[in-house]
């Protein structure tokens, strides 16, 4: 685990003490995930932006955080590594006091017609996408604070069924049921958990790779006539953490514009 502190002022931030607000979110070095570490921290979170690898992304969205005045700390971690992730959620408790919310972002996508996928492929994104959210679901139920949300990210293309889409949409489709059953499993302790699954969204993560042909034509889709931007997603995302949707459990949300 390799964690990097930087609180307002460029101090560090020591141990918390006034009880405030704490969220997990892996993946939260770049696109919806870094947009939602922003968000829940303007929101009033101390937010721990969880990175795979690359430290000057989650170094800048720290900074980004602690400029507008709110309080964060990168911690590396591969999603698929449960010492690691135990690390995640250990410098949660240590920087600020224990873990409130946990947004798990990070995810791996690869495109392939199943008659031409790479095994190799298939079983890094099922590791990242599958393995990883058991691991880090297994870790936040077992310390999440009372009235606490775990939110995962699942994809629209379980429902919508894009060609070469298969692998990653098979394993969002494992997210979505492990959601569902957790959310049951949570009786008793006033945690949610529900899954998010964005549309097409503007993110790096998306647009790789595809023409402007083919992202004019995603675009098209919804009734809403644009893709999507990761803020439309951190926005959905916020409200779930929030006292204000606390009533909403064990439900996947899909947050894509309108698409069928």
């Amino acid at each position: 685990m390799t964690l990097e502190n930087v609180a307002p002022g460029g101090a560090a931030s020591g141990s918390d003490t006034d009880h405030s607000r704490v969220a997990i979110v892996t993946g939260g070095s770049r696109g919806i995930g870094r947009e939602t570490a922003s968000r829940l921290a303007a929101d009033g979170f101390a937010v721990v932006v969880g990175y795979a690898g690359n430290r000057q992304q989650a170094e800048a969205a720290v900074k980004e955080i602690t400029a507008a005045g709110g309080r964060a700390v990168a911690v590396q971690a591969d999603v698929g590594d449960e010492e690691a992730v135990a690390g995640l959620f250990a410098a949660a408790e240590s920087e600020f006091g224990g873990v409130d919310v946990v947004v798990h972002a990070a995810g791996r996508l690869y495109l392939s017609p199943v008659a031409e996928i790479d095994f190799d492929q298939l079983d890094a994104a099922h590791r990242t996408n599958i393995r990883g959210t058991f691991v880090v679901a297994r870790q936040a139920a077992r310390t999440i604070r009372d009235g606490g949300a775990i939110i995962n990210f699942s994809t629209s293309v379980v429902g919508l069924a894009f060609p070469g889409y298969g692998a990653y949409s098979a394993s969002k489709g494992a997210v979505e049921a492990l959601t569902l059953i957790l959310a049951r499993e949570m009786r008793g302790k006033d945690v949610t958990v529900n899954a998010v699954a964005p549309g097409p969204t503007a993110t790096d993560l998306f647009l790789e790779g595809k023409d402007e042909e083919t992202i004019a034509r995603l675009a098209a889709q919804p009734p809403l006539e644009r893709l999507g931007a990761p803020a439309d997603i951190a926005n959905v995302v916020a409200f779930l953490a929030s006292p204000g949707g606390h009533w909403i459990n064990g439900q996947v949300i899909r947050a894509n514009g309108g698409i069928i």
